[in-house]
């Protein structure tokens, strides 16, 4: 069975997108996907405004706890 934290949804907050301007816009809200290699290796695995899941800074983000109806939400737009 998985860890509850390799399937609950987390997000991040974008505090630098040096680098990556046409990828991230600074103080929007990405969902995380849990890879815990890239994590290990100071990396984030975000799903950036593409819609597909990159590899960034982990550095460039806060992870954030949102209400479960916001998570809700923004989890039905992506």
């Amino acid at each position: 069975m998985k860890d509850h934290e390799d399937t609950a949804p987390r997000f991040a907050i974008c505090l630098n997108n040096t680098n990556y301007p046409a990828s991230l816009e600074r103080h929007n809200v990405y969902q995380v996907i849990f890879d815990k290699e890239v994590e290990q290796d100071g990396d984030i695995r975000v799903i950036d405004e593409s819609g597909e899941d990159y590899l960034y800074p982990a550095e460039y983000f806060a992870v954030i706890a949102l209400p479960p109806a916001v998570e809700r939400a923004i989890l039905q737009v992506s």
